[in-house]
């Protein structure tokens, strides 16, 4: 049975929950597979260390926590100091190049992207998930751009569509730019259940 473990984290107000909740919401409705997540942020909520767990499968899930991650999508550095023992040997690292000093582990996949910068080259800074969205689609092959589309019209705030929807695009140029031919989504994805 296919399953693939994913892992999103950063600060509290950077779109942590919202990003996990379209990732299933694109695998589940928008690919009609199954998806499950969990969420957990500190008692201060803003500012303090958030984090989404997601299982995806083509089969129901009948445990929903994570193991270790195959995906492992960092967008602050606290983040990546609590969670980043837990990813996978042959797991794939998705970082905010400017947030996050990553150690990398010899022959582990890694993707970085300046997903703040991006953001705010569109004029707000608070896109800066939805960039890291279609980088992390982009590397992980999970879910089809016109997936990830969907799910994020369905799920931002109305107005905000379009704006939504060019940050999602400028994740998916960024990787095209600067990893053109990586394999992540081949090395990482669909892990056997144990």
């Amino acid at each position: 049975m296919s399953r693939t473990e994913i892992r999103v984290t950063g600060f509290g107000g950077q779109g942590v929950v919202l990003s996990g909740y379209i990732t299933g919401r694109a695998y589940a409705l928008d690919a009609g597979c199954n998806a499950t997540m969990i969420q957990s942020f500190g008692p201060e909520a803003r500012g303090s260390a958030c984090s989404a767990t997601l299982v995806l499968s083509d089969k129901p899930v009948l445990y929903p926590y994570i193991r270790r991650p195959d995906f492992f999508v960092v967008m602050s550095a606290e983040g990546y100091d609590k969670y980043h023992d837990e990813l996978k040997d042959e797991g794939a690292l998705v970082y905010e190049e400017d947030l996050v000093h990553a150690t990398l582990k010899e022959g582990q996949p890694a993707f970085g992207i300046p997903s703040t910068r991006i953001a705010e080259t569109l004029g707000r800074t608070i896109v800066q998930n939805i960039v890291m969205l279609g980088f992390f689609a982009a590397v992980s092959r999970v879910v089809t751009r016109d997936q990830m589309r969907a799910a994020v019209k369905a799920s931002v705030p109305p107005g905000t569509e379009e704006l939504n929807l060019r940050a999602l695009e400028a994740g998916f140029v960024h990787f095209d730019e600067h990893y053109a031919g990586a394999e992540a989504g081949a090395v990482a994805a669909g892990s056997e259940t144990p």
